[in-house]
């Protein structure tokens, strides 16, 4: 990836992400144990992604998470028409990097009103 966000964004169920902000850390959605990687999408990425995944669901968490603070485990790879996808390798995303949280949902057409802040 020629030049890397500033932020990416994991969209969450709050179930599974309501233990975290106890323990600090967030190991993610069964997709992503399954996968051996934890999944996020760019901003440019994201609505596509809550519309293909996410279709029908609420109790959503959209997690933005600062790049930099991801170091050398944030890998950029090929995915949906060929696009660079951000997947957090080598264990659990720890908090400290998370830059804000918001409660979202997503309708039965795929849509969903992304906070402001998502850019």
């Amino acid at each position: 990836m020629p030049t890397s966000p500033d932020f990416i964004y994991k969209v969450a169920s709050a179930a599974s992400f309501a233990p975290a902000r106890l323990a600090g850390h967030y190991a993610g959605m069964p997709v992503d144990a399954a996968d051996g990687y934890m999944h996020f999408s760019t901003a440019a990425q994201l609505s596509e992604t809550l519309r293909l995944h996410f279709r029908d669901q609420a109790g959503l968490v959209l997690l933005a998470v600062r790049t930099a603070d991801l170091g050398p485990n944030l890998v950029w790879e090929p995915s949906r028409h060929g696009q660079l996808f951000p997947h957090l390798y080598g264990g659990p995303l720890d908090l400290s990097a998370l830059a804000w949280e918001a409660a979202i949902s997503v309708d039965a057409d795929g849509n969903c009103t992304l906070p402001e802040d998502v850019k």
